[in-house]
């Protein structure tokens, strides 16, 4: 009785053996052929069927993602380079770009030349000095003023007509604009030379009666040029400013460039000067021409004897770094011998320096 309940229950697990068996074959079968959808099951491991399709799924993806990116670093490209040819072509191709007075990046001091020699000495920063400003760096073939310059020698003021800078192509097109800066000065010569050509003149005094005058081929006005503009609150209390800074003035008169910048500034040309550079009002001017004080430093210029030197030589080489070159320079044999109230070289209490800007289209 108990061997064949026994065999019994061997038997029904035999079959349920096999029947287990058949399943697992027929569902191995299932997942070989591909047969039913393809979505990937969640046990097991995938056929090859799922695996294509999730592979060809996945670089669809990835190919749309990197089309994507594509075009958008393609329209980011697109957008730099057009504010780059934006910012350097801002104008229509008929009208130039008009000439910036400042530079872009403000200075607050100038850079200062090494020293002439490991001493400091006055006649070594001297010596350095006085060689640079009376060596011309280029030639000039013609000037306006000569003439003058030859009669009585009244204070060698010089402006290069040489056809290879711009002035004399300035004077045949009518667009050219002198600026002329003293303290009653009797001496206009020059100017009086390119206002009969067909420049622009104007002369600025603040020792005139009127605010504004036109003299003959000449304009007058009530004003010099400063380092700084006048404080307001002083301005408020009268009607007219006799002194404001170049780049003050061109604005106030609506005008871009100055073709001829001449200036006798009785010991303040060292500050506007410097205050020209800073501020990069050079780059609208053509020509400059300057009378150099020597007996003093200067308004407002301190320090000891060879820091001046040195500043002053540091201030001519910002010049030439400008790209500003001496073509003329002029002693008066009649003025005295001092160099900071010393005799230093023989050297003269004064000079008159004309330089051009060489590379100045306006």
């Amino acid at each position: 009785m108990d061997m064949g309940r026994e065999r019994l229950t061997w038997g029904l697990l035999l079959r349920l053996g096999i029947l287990l068996t058949a399943v697992c074959v027929c569902v191995h079968v299932y997942l070989e052929t591909g047969v039913g959808a393809p979505t990937p099951l969640a046990l097991g491991r995938p056929t090859q069927t799922s695996q294509n399709w999730g592979q060809q799924s996945r670089t669809k993806h990835v190919s749309a993602e990197a089309e994507e990116k594509d075009r958008s670093i393609k329209r980011r490209i697109s957008y730099v380079r057009t504010l780059k040819k934006d910012r350097e072509d801002p104008s229509p191709p008929c009208c130039p770009p008009p000439r910036p007075h400042r530079k872009e990046t403000p200075r607050w001091h100038i850079d200062l030349e090494p020293w002439a020699s490991e001493s400091h000495s006055l006649e070594d920063e001297a010596k350095r000095f006085l060689n640079y400003i009376t060596t011309p760096q280029v030639l000039c073939a013609s000037w306006a003023g000569e003439e003058s310059t030859q009669e009585e020698n009244k204070g060698g003021w010089a402006a290069c007509l040489d056809p290879k800078y711009s002035l004399t192509h300035r004077i045949q097109s009518k667009r050219c604009r002198v600026y002329s800066f003293g303290l009653g000065v009797d001496d206009r010569s020059l100017e009086h030379s390119l206002a009969r050509a067909g420049c622009e003149v104007h002369c600025f005094d603040p020792s005139v009666k009127q605010p504004h005058l036109q003299q003959a081929e000449m304009w007058l006005h009530r004003l010099s040029v400063d380092w700084r503009d006048p404080n307001p609150a002083i301005v408020a209390q009268r009607q007219y400013a006799n002194t404001k800074k170049l780049a003050t003035i061109l604005n106030d008169f609506g005008h871009r460039q100055v073709d001829v910048l001449k200036a006798d500034m009785e010991s303040a040309e060292w500050k506007i000067l410097e205050n020209l550079v800073l501020e990069g009002v050079l780059d609208s001017v053509g020509q400059l021409l300057l009378e150099l004080h020597l007996h003093w430093a200067g308004f407002e210029v301190g320090g000891d004897d060879p820091s001046v030197v040195r500043y002053w030589f540091s201030l001519l080489k910002e010049l030439e770094h400008a790209n500003f070159r001496l073509f003329h320079v002029h002693s008066d044999p009649a003025k005295p011998r001092l160099f900071l109230h010393k005799n230093v070289l023989n050297a003269s209490s004064a000079y008159t320096l004309s330089w051009v800007n060489t590379e100045w289209k306006p």
